[in-house]
C-alpha cells in the first residue's frame, strides 16, 4: 500500500477522533457511512447500526474543558483496493475538577472507499481503565 494512502487513512481517522472530542456532528457525519455499524461500551454489548445512536451523544453538546486525543501505535491494513482497517490505542487527555485525566481504549476502524471517498463503515471500541 502506498504511503500516501496510509497517511490519508490516518488523517481521516484523526479527523474523526477530533470531531468526537469537539462534539462536531457535521464533520463526524461527513466521514461516516449512513449505515455505520459499531460495537462500543455505550451500546452495552449490542451492535448498533446507523448514525442515530451516535447523534444522541453529539446532541448532548460538546464536552467542556480541554480535550486532546492521541492515536498510539496506529496500523493500517489495506483489504483490497476498496477497504482498509485501522487499529490503534486511543488516549484521551482531559481536565476534571480534580485535575488532568487520561482515558485509554483499543479501537478498530474499518474504512471503505465509496464513490471515490473513504467512509468510516464500522468500528469496535473496548475501554480499558
Amino acid at each position: 500500500m502506498s504511503q500516501a494512502i496510509r497517511q490519508l487513512l490516518l488523517q481521516r481517522t484523526q479527523e474523526l477522533l477530533d470531531a468526537i472530542a469537539d462534539g462536531d456532528w457535521p464533520t463526524y457525519a461527513e466521514l461516516c457511512a449512513e449505515d455505520l455499524t459499531a460495537f462500543e461500551p455505550e451500546a452495552r454489548g449490542q451492535r448498533v447500526e446507523g448514525l442515530g445512536f451516535h447523534k444522541f451523544y453529539f446532541d448532548l453538546g460538546a464536552p467542556t474543558g480541554t480535550r486532546h486525543t492521541t492515536m498510539i501505535d496506529p496500523k493500517v491494513r489495506l483489504l483490497g483496493e476498496q477497504a482498509a482497517l485501522v487499529t490503534y490505542i486511543r488516549l484521551v487527555q482531559s481536565t476534571s475538577n480534580s485535575g488532568p485525566v487520561t482515558s485509554r481504549c483499543e479501537e478498530t476502524r474499518l474504512w471503505e472507499k465509496q464513490d471515490g471517498t473513504w467512509r468510516h463503515v464500522h468500528f469496535h471500541r473496548s475501554e480499558n481503565s
